[in-house]
């Protein structure tokens, strides 16, 4: 059991949880997701890590509430429990792997939509941390749906937040911020974009067309979260990938986002499930050599 240290509800159904679990605590890094359940006989949730304090124990997440287990995670407090809380899992960010020295050199922009928000907040702490700028552009539906303003204030170098009904910040999509900031004069040479598919792609398009590198991450997509159920399978350059196992960063200008979007959504029922495993074989799933730390 993995004992809530805080419960905070950020928007009508977005839920921030503050999990004491010191073991992945230790061990995470930005990028990373675990597997949560509320309860012994709850689904099993894929969720990235928000952020993590390896001296107190503990690790963030952020839930929206989208379906059957998310609406039962709501209800838990301060005080409560998950069942289960196993991680890191995932590979962590490109950018750990990079001398400072380097990422000093680059230009960076991270560009989150809506939940993306919270993943990619880890990221841009860390180069906070080491001395690293970068700029992050934000954007959600409505004000009402902005998270995290605040703890991204304190690490991000710039912070353009937009809206696409107007009501704060910015007016429009993600890509019309960026494309006005190359219009100023800005420049990047490597983005970092998170959030929904459809999103994702646009970015892409954008920046491959401004020239910028482009990781994104496949969160979206995963549902067991180990590689055993074939939800995840992409493909990536040609070759096909699993966001868990593989991920969930990747290329953005590789990723085949029209049919990852496909699969998502055929993904969701019994029947396009039951096709998708018929059609890709052995190739279905892919593989749970990959462990973690609960």
């Amino acid at each position: 059991m993995y004992k809530i240290k805080k419960a905070t509800q950020l928007t009508d159904n977005i839920f921030e949880y503050v999990v004491e679990a010191k073991r992945c605590a230790k061990s995470a890094k930005p990028g990373q997701f675990v597997i949560v359940r509320t309860g012994e006989n709850s689904e099993r949730i894929p969720l990235t890590i928000s952020d993590y304090d390896p001296i107190a124990g503990t690790v963030t997440i952020v839930v929206q509430v989208i379906g059957a287990s998310t609406y039962e995670m709501q209800s838990l407090k301060t005080g409560d429990y998950f069942h289960d809380f196993v991680g890191p899992l995932g590979k962590a960010t490109d950018l750990m792997d990079e001398p400072v020295e380097e990422l000093k050199k680059k230009k960076i922009v991270f560009v989150a939509g809506g939940l993306g928000t919270a993943p990619v907040y880890p990221q841009v702490k860390y180069l906070h941390s080491i001395g690293v700028d970068c700029d992050v552009i934000v954007g959600a539906k409505t004000k009402d749906l902005i998270i995290m303003e605040d703890e991204m204030k304190a690490v991000a170098t710039n912070l353009y937040i937009t809206t696409d009904d107007g009501s704060y910040g910015r007016s429009g999509m993600v890509t019309k911020v960026l494309e006005d900031l190359y219009a100023e004069g800005k420049t990047y040479d490597h983005c970092v974009t998170i959030g929904p598919m459809i999103m994702m792609k646009f970015v892409c398009l954008l920046t491959k067309k401004l020239g910028i590198h482009t990781v994104v991450s496949m969160n979206p997509l995963m549902v067991d979260g180990t590689g055993m159920c074939g939800a995840c399978r992409l493909t990536v350059g040609g070759e096909v990938k699993f966001a868990c196992v593989d991920g969930p960063e990747f290329d953005g200008h590789l990723v085949n986002f029209d049919e990852a979007m496909k699969r998502q959504a055929l993904y969701k029922t019994k029947e396009g499930k039951a096709y998708l495993e018929a059609k890709e074989g052995d190739t279905h799933k892919g593989n749970c050599e990959q462990g973690g730390n609960n």
